[in-house]
């Protein structure tokens, strides 16, 4: 009678009360059939609930995924437990990290299972303080804090509420990579519940196919659970940055500047971080309503950036200048990314992005991007939020990692590009015409680069590119992705995010 009571409580705990009758009865054969097998703190959401709603919150709000349940494990065996259920009940399943994942090939799955890793956040630096175990469900912001305040840092994104795993199974960019790679080139292991629900430790030891493919393109594999990454000594606790604020007249010598000054060569500072934004604000050039150019430089090592990096773009003549100093910390409020910044919250907006990989800046290219971005934003209000990013980091520890080494395809690449398209929800229309600005202004930088190939950020990725434009273009690559996924996931039940086809 005490098992019982107790799981009738478990049960109860679980189930929202103001549900509909239909979707409370099916809840209910659903919690009764996982009491058994999850364990005791991990929890089930069903529609109706608050927590439901926290929990499937989408930071686009374009082609969102749909559930008819949430799991939420407290251990790994739950996040095997709730795969093998979704199999048995011939329902689909969705791992969601930080929620941020914005392309539109998640929104094919319908009526189905998230799995919220939000539990699973631990952060766990090693006794010899040379690795540090992550959680799947941990935030930059955790990962980072809890490292700085152990005098350690390792290679995360700049944006507090983004998970590390989650972009690490697509390379992941970040303000260190220039010492030490990208955030996969840190991973040591991982765990990682496969299709089927079973567990596997992957390594460079363990399972090492699978280990080459869930560096790049992971999102196709499996749920990762936690990571063992490197972590490092901090080698240096300051920061510093500027921030130039330019009206659009000043686009092509800003960029020309931009290349003069960081060559994207072996030359390169590995301390120089570099990024700049279109945006509208006719607050400050209301005269004539033109997108305003900031740009924003960060030096890892001073306390101020030095004057050789600044005068190049004082001399271009901001209508707005700011310099601070401060630590590595600091970063994501400085570019406008911490968790209570704007791009953090889950409002109900659109964001969509069209992101190109550039090996450098074509002037003439970004002054025609620029007029289209200008001109539409313009002539559809509702676009006027949008924004246009330019991401410029140090390349050295990228480029020192052969490229045949995992399934990130384009070490090459210098400079990441994307178009932010963002706008609250409207109708087929207004999303038809953010798609088409979004796949102008890539197709004007596409042309300007003079390749013939479209190297895109897995990560960053609309949705409609090829899979070589995610994953590489060269067919031992493409043959060898193909191979694993067939391997691994022979029935496609990871085709949710980029997906690889075969």
């Amino acid at each position: 009678m005490e098992v019982m009571a107790a799981l009738a409580a478990w049960a109860l705990r679980l189930i929202s009360r103001n549900q509909p009758t239909s979707t409370a009865s099916w809840g209910i054969q659903a919690v009764e059939d996982l009491a058994g097998r999850l364990s005791p703190l991990a929890q089930v959401y069903l529609p109706g609930s608050d927590t439901f709603v926290q929990a499937t919150a989408r930071w686009s709000a374009l082609d969102v995924p749909s559930f008819k349940m949430v799991v939420v494990p407290s251990v790994e065996s739950d996040v095997a437990v709730a795969v093998k259920y979704a199999n048995e009940m011939s329902l689909p399943f969705l791992a969601v990290n930080g929620g941020h994942g914005a392309i539109t090939t998640v929104g094919k799955l319908q009526d189905g299972i998230e799995i919220w890793m939000h539990e699973l956040n631990s952060v766990e630096i090693a006794d010899d303080g040379s690795t540090v175990v992550i959680g799947a469900g941990a935030l930059m912001k955790k990962v980072t804090d809890t490292l700085w305040a152990s005098e350690k840092q390792t290679v995360t994104g700049i944006c507090e509420c983004t998970s590390i795993i989650g972009p690490g199974l697509g390379g992941g960019h970040g303000a260190l990579q220039g010492r030490h790679g990208l955030i996969s080139d840190q991973f040591v292991s991982m765990s990682v519940v496969l299709a089927d629900g079973s567990v596997k430790t992957v390594s460079d030891n363990e399972n090492q196919d699978l280990w080459w493919a869930m560096k790049g393109a992971g999102h196709n594999f499996g749920i990762v659970t936690s990571v063992t990454s490197k972590i490092y000594n901090i080698q240096h606790r300051n920061w510093a940055y500027s921030t130039f604020l330019y009206t659009g007249d000043k686009v092509e010598k800003l960029f020309k500047v931009i290349g003069q000054l960081f060559p994207n060569d072996d030359k390169q500072p590995v301390e120089i971080l570099h990024l700049a934004v279109y945006f509208n604000n006719p607050d400050i050039d209301s005269t004539k309503a033109q997108p305003l150019v900031a740009f924003y430089l960060l030096q890892e090592g001073v306390t101020a950036v030095d004057s050789a990096y600044m005068t190049p773009f004082e001399d271009l003549g901001p209508v707005f200048t700011n310099s601070l100093g401060g630590s590595y910390t600091d970063l994501p409020t400085w570019i406008g990314e911490s968790n209570d910044s704007p791009p953090c919250q889950k409002a109900g907006f659109v964001n969509i992005r069209f992101p190109i990989d550039l090996e450098s800046y074509n002037a003439t290219a970004q002054r025609l991007a620029y007029e289209l971005f200008a001109s539409k934003t313009q002539e559809f209000p509702a676009l006027n939020n949008s924004l246009f990013l330019f991401e410029g980091y140090s390349l050295k520890g990228v480029k020192e990692v052969p490229s045949e080494s995992s399934a990130y395809p384009f070490r090459q690449d210098n400079l990441l590009v994307s178009p932010l398209l963002v706008y609250a929800p409207a109708g087929s229309d207004l999303d038809n015409t953010a798609r088409k600005l979004g796949a102008d202004v890539r197709h004007i930088l596409y042309e300007g680069s003079q390749r013939n190939e479209l190297h895109t950020y897995v990560n960053y990725a609309f949705g409609d590119e090829t899979m070589q434009s995610w994953y590489g273009y060269e067919k031992w690559r493409q043959d060898r992705l193909s191979a694993l996924k067939k391997k691994y996931d022979p029935h496609g039940k990871f085709n949710f995010y980029a997906p690889i086809a075969y």
